[in-house]
């Protein structure tokens, strides 16, 4: 059974009228649960992540500060939320729902959080709306706990995974792959151990024979036991963050590709939401049920 964490907090914690477009955790699981493509027995509840295992990732300085609210006006801005317990209380939920993630989906092949994919949060600061970074703390406890070799993690975001690539830079067992808009934030990228830049407005066409031709081989050569992927939907065309050109097709073939080469290669993979900032909230729901239809079709 295909198992998606989801939690109410998840659409909470952020002001009415903020750019951040909330409103999608609520409306995403609505969406898949009217057209059938789940039912409510697909969703569990994940618990908090416990301190010990946040400190597996993030200094202590940086969490503490965050956990006290006691970030200075600069770390706030870099942030781009108004900042509250609650929203931190909502990033520890985020966080164990990617770990848990993780563990279904060694368990049955594949396994989905509505939210996550922080990929901007570094062991020692948060950016560009994360907090903590899910996959990043994710990826230390499987390690950690001695249930996972190597890990893949597939970002294919339209911002580089900046956040992931400083958090992993010294460590061998992750591997970072990143496609990203080579003009997008963050303007100072950090490296990555795969980066490839698009091009403004690159179409479906470029986009997907380029990952075609890399993602295939890179799994070839890092020969992971474990895939963290980042499905932003922040590369379509109507993107007002994007710079991208992609299509909703071209977007959902993106995903199929990267979910039926793990399926194909038995690699479990686990997917976390990244960004989305379409005009229109239905284009944004489309997008992201889009990757939920193919899990359910591809594995179950």
């Amino acid at each position: 059974m295909l198992k998606i964490a989801y939690s109410p907090i998840y659409k909470y914690a952020v002001p009415k009228g903020h750019r951040f477009p909330m409103e999608k955790y609520e409306l995403l699981p609505e969406q898949l649960l009217y057209e059938g493509t789940i039912t409510d027995e697909n969703f569990f509840a994940p618990k908090q992540v416990s301190e010990e295992t946040i400190l597996l990732t993030h200094d202590a300085e940086y969490w503490n500060k965050l956990k006290n609210q006691q970030l200075s006006k600069k770390e706030i801005r870099a942030i781009g939320f108004p900042m509250s317990e609650h929203l931190v209380t909502r990033g520890t939920f985020i966080t164990h729902g990617t770990i848990e993630c993780a563990q279904f989906a060694m368990q049955h092949g594949v396994s989905m959080n509505i939210a996550g994919g922080t990929h901007h949060s570094f062991t020692y600061k948060g950016e560009g709306f994360c907090l903590l970074n899910d996959v990043g703390v994710a990826s230390n406890f499987l390690l950690q706990k001695g249930m996972i070799k190597k890990i893949l993690v597939i970002d294919l975001d339209v911002h580089q995974g900046n956040g992931t690539a400083q958090i992993f830079q010294n460590e061998s067992r992750v591997f970072t792959f990143s496609i990203h808009g080579e003009k997008n934030y963050p303007t100072r990228k950090e490296k990555s151990d795969l980066d490839i830049g698009m091009p403004d407005k690159t179409e479906d066409d470029f986009y997907l024979k380029t990952l075609r031709s890399t993602l295939p081989n890179l799994i070839d050569k890092v020969q992971p036991d474990f895939a963290f992927y980042v499905s932003g939907v922040d590369v379509l065309e109507t993107d007002k963050l994007g710079r991208l050109s992609l299509s909703l097709e071209g977007c959902k073939e993106r995903d199929r590709f990267v979910l039926e080469l793990c399926k194909k290669n038995d690699i479990p993979l686990a997917i976390s939401m990244g960004g989305g900032y379409s005009e229109r909230i239905s284009t944004i729901i489309e997008a992201h049920a889009n990757t939920f239809r193919l899990a359910q079709e591809i594995w179950f």
